[in-house]
């Protein structure tokens, strides 16, 4: 988003605790699966969304790239948390051009650093219902240092960095390529990655609001650790085999984190909701490794009184099934989301 012949790229997502990639190609009436797969990360390599141990990120992307033969060399990543700023603005209407030439005298009013420090970029939403003379612009910036971070562990990975999006917004386009489009409906999309959580409302392919919690899966991990006095690696490993277990106290610790993180959320949409007049949501998505946790879906359910489902990214992308395997698949495809979005953009796209 915040960068600008139509190539393959590969949409990668880093996340604090694994990097996971996914090729597209676009086919009638949507998209083919032609590469997908995911490499956990070293512990720390990624911390408070600041890329720590670069090295560790580029050996883990090129170890991605050679196991699955990918020929692409062009790529999408995102950003998330404290490394972006999304402001939605009332601006008096002009065209796109002008707007061009104006968005960093605009932005300088809305963002907290010296404006030569980031990197800008908007879309214009719709018209302002309140005043017709103006128009909702979605203004997004990022510290131009860590752009540079990203753009040298892709260079030093091999592949070109062609477009830079925001998880949330990444997330938003595989909602938007797997479910049937309906303008009267509010959705909440959440992912849930290991140390933060994305939400993003969305209406009519508009986001009406987005924020950035730190709080994710590795809450369950901490938790777990404390609780049985374990490494933070058996902990992960208790997590993961949650369904199986047989000691009570696993699943009270997870009853315990599935309510703090879903009352979390209900905040987040409680604060959306008293400014939302009509716009009230109608359903809520879940996606990201901690949307996977267990009784998670259910807790939020009951938290939110609202109909919670765990939202699969390849749903309407067309898979050979013998070049994949589809209980596999189905095992990731949750943890995808953001790759999948990513692979929808092209070099140039708003």
């Amino acid at each position: 988003m915040l960068f600008s012949k139509k190539k393959d790229i590969v949409g990668v997502d880093i996340g604090s605790s694994a990097v996971k990639l996914v090729q597209l190609r676009p086919a009638k009436g949507g998209y083919h699966l032609v590469k997908i797969g995911i490499l956990p990360l070293p512990a720390e390599a990624i911390v408070d969304n600041t890329l720590m141990d670069s090295s560790s990120i580029v050996e883990t992307v090129r170890q991605l790239l050679t196991t699955l033969g990918v020929k692409a060399k062009e790529a999408a990543c995102s950003i998330s948390g404290n490394s972006v700023i999304i402001r939605k603005i009332s601006l008096p209407v002009m065209p796109v051009e002008e707007l061009e030439d104006q968005i960093h005298w605009e932005a300088e009013q809305y963002i907290p650093f010296d404006i030569n420090d980031v990197n800008v970029d908007f879309q214009i939403l719709s018209p302002d219902e309140q005043d017709p003379s103006k128009m909702n612009v979605l203004l997004v910036a990022s510290k131009k240092d860590i752009i540079n971070d990203y753009l040298s562990v892709f260079a030093e990975s091999g592949l070109k960095l062609v477009v830079v999006d925001v998880d949330s917004f990444a997330v938003q386009n595989s909602y938007e390529l797997n479910y049937p489009a309906d303008p009267d409906q509010v959705v909440a999309l959440v992912n849930i990655g290991a140390s933060i959580f994305n939400l993003n409302i969305v209406r009519d392919g508009i986001s009406l609001f987005t924020r950035d919690v730190q709080m994710g899966g590795n809450l369950y991990t901490e938790e777990i650790q404390k609780q049985f006095g374990i490494s933070s690696g058996e902990a992960e490993e208790m997590k993961l085999g949650a369904a199986d277990a047989a000691d009570p106290r696993l699943k009270e610790v997870l009853q315990r984190v599935n309510d703090t993180i879903a009352l979390e959320m209900r905040r987040s949409l409680d604060f959306y909701n008293s400014t939302a007049g009509e716009e009230r949501i109608t359903k809520v998505f879940l996606s990201g490794g901690g949307a996977k946790t267990l009784q998670l879906v259910e807790a939020v359910q009951q938290r939110l009184s609202l109909p919670v489902e765990l939202m699969n990214p390849l749903t309407n992308v067309t898979v050979n099934e013998k070049e994949f395997d589809p209980k596999y698949l189905d095992e990731i495809a949750p943890l995808m989301s953001v790759a999948v979005g990513l692979a929808t953009r092209r070099a140039g796209d708003k």
